[in-house]
């Protein structure tokens, strides 16, 4: 069955989930960051995110990108530690996508995922195999692609296979040894542990899955 197009009420609710979740797994992030890293990665998501919480009734929502805009700036200004910078230039691509649309569609959201690891490996340096969120956000936008092709008006089916590929990223990366982020500075000892910013993608990804679709 066919959804409706992603109106600035569904981009809203998808904020609201993102913060939501750093809100409800500060704590647990903040936790698998300590494994191999300087254990603050949680606090800075949930601290970042509580100014535009604090916010949320005065963004702009005259358009979608205004209002990305806006969430993109407060990001990369409050998010603590590279995640700022690295979140905001995902909020932020998504923004430039959006100029001039009134609503977006699958096609839109895996175009919006591709400038938006476009732009993400260009502000923190990491590629595929570095064991970061890229590892995350390539499969998901991926299985979002797949759908697209298979069905291209059921962005909230796509939404549950993207969720699935997410959360089987957490797996395949595992084993890998990070080369970008504190966690490189560990070496081997990377190896066997998880990558929080993997873990916050697809605990992300089943949220808006939760959120949309059931």
């Amino acid at each position: 069955m066919a959804n409706k197009n992603i109106t600035l009420v569904e981009v809203e609710k998808a904020v609201q989930v993102i913060m939501d979740t750093a809100f409800e797994n500060e704590d647990y992030f903040s936790e698998l960051d300590g494994l191999a890293g300087d254990g603050d990665f949680g606090n800075s998501l949930a601290t970042g995110f509580q100014v535009i919480r604090e916010q949320w009734d005065t963004l702009p929502r005259t358009n979608i990108n205004a209002f990305l805009m806006k969430v993109a700036m407060l990001t990369t200004s409050h998010v603590g530690g590279s995640s700022g910078p690295i979140w905001g230039t995902a909020f932020m691509r998504a923004a430039i996508y959006s100029r001039e649309k009134d609503d977006l569609n699958l096609t839109d959201i895996v175009n919006i995922f591709d400038s938006a690891i476009e732009g993400i490996m260009q502000r923190g340096g990491a590629q595929p195999g570095d064991k970061t969120l890229i590892d995350a956000l390539i499969p998901t936008r991926n299985a979002l692609a797949q759908v697209k092709s298979d069905a291209p008006d059921c962005w909230k089916r796509a939404l549950k296979t993207a969720s699935e590929a997410a959360t089987q990223s957490i797996e395949d990366t595992k084993n890998l040894q990070a080369k970008r982020g504190r966690q490189c500075f560990t070496g081997e000892r990377s190896i066997g542990t998880v990558d929080p910013g993997i873990v916050a993608v697809a605990t992300i990804m089943n949220n808006m899955n939760k959120a949309f679709t059931q």
